[in-house]
């Protein structure tokens, strides 16, 4: 009996747990053109204001758009259908985007603690006001923004990623908002540059977990979610499998995973074991594992050692 014909993609009592396209679609586009338009706001009163909290937020919400870009581009690749170079289509271009977000904003970290630090040393005069007012729409289009993806956030890493910055912002912004207030009445200009270092930790301690996942999914480690004791522990009450083993669960994407294994099957269930193997499959789909490739075994044979 071949692997070969155990491998499905197609289920009948497939529970999807893809976020729906076209609400996210939408989402996306309107995160998107708000951050787009706050950006420009930002520069210009960054640029009047001489304020580098507003410089590189405004960098920082630039990164964030092209987030949500890159996003909308692998949900997109998602939905198009596998061919013989591509067997899983481009599923995997979830993964690749989650973690080049992650890297991104890496590098945006680096360059808002260099200009702190240069500023830390030669502070410049700033409109406390202007800064104040400007951060305050930022907490509004932020707060908007997350909002949108709230619902699925826990669906996929990438929707969950978008989340993470929008609130993040939201709260960046509030903290540009204090130190602005604190510049207007107190002219302590270096608060510019004090705001802007915890702005870099804050998207710094957000961004390590999302470079982790990402970078876990992307070396074909299990996922985060995956428990691979539960897993064996489902598979081995389908009726006549006696043992479990040589089992791998890896993603396809941010939102689909796979197994491979070799079931050991009592000899007396050998003409069961389509059963078996459909039993199986409605047990993972429950697990959140769509695509799922058995290998049988049977008791009298004797397994080899390299594929135990």
């Amino acid at each position: 009996m071949s692997a070969d014909h155990d491998h499905s993609h197609h289920h009948h009592h497939h529970h999807d747990h893809t976020p729906k396209l076209d609400h996210l679609n939408t989402a996306f586009i309107i995160g998107i053109i708000l951050n787009s338009a706050f950006v420009i706001v930002e520069v210009i009163a960054g640029l009047i204001t001489h304020s580098l909290s507003l410089l590189t937020d405004a960098g920082h919400n630039l990164s964030d758009v092209a987030g949500l870009a890159l996003a909308l581009l692998a949900f997109k690749l998602t939905k198009v259908n596998s061919n013989s170079k591509y067997t899983y289509g481009y599923k995997r271009s979830t993964i690749i985007v989650s973690f080049f977000n992650a890297m991104i904003l890496f590098v945006a970290v680096g360059f808002i603690g260099y200009e702190a630090i240069l500023r830390f040393m030669n502070p410049q005069a700033i409109d406390g006001g202007t800064m104040a007012g400007v951060s305050l729409i930022g907490i509004v289009i932020n707060a908007i923004t997350a909002w949108l993806f709230v619902k699925d956030k826990d669906t996929d890493l990438n929707v969950k990623g978008a989340y993470l910055h929008m609130a993040m912002d939201a709260i960046v912004s509030f903290g540009v908002v204090v130190s602005g207030v604190i510049i207007y009445f107190t002219k302590l200009y270096w608060i510019d540059s004090a705001v802007s270092l915890i702005i870099a930790i804050v998207i710094l301690r957000g961004t390590w977990s999302l470079l982790k996942d990402s970078l876990r999914l992307e070396m074909d480690g299990v996922p985060k979610k995956m428990d691979l004791e539960k897993i064996k522990t489902e598979l081995l009450k389908g009726k006549g499998v006696v043992d479990v083993h040589h089992m791998h669960v890896w993603a396809l994407s941010t939102t689909e995973n796979a197994l491979t294994a070799h079931l050991v099957i009592d000899p007396a269930y050998v003409d069961t074991f389509d059963k078996i193997k459909h039993d199986l499959r409605h047990r993972l789909e429950h697990l959140d594992i769509i695509h799922s490739t058995f290998e049988p075994e049977f008791t009298e044979e004797e397994c080899k050692k390299q594929d135990c």
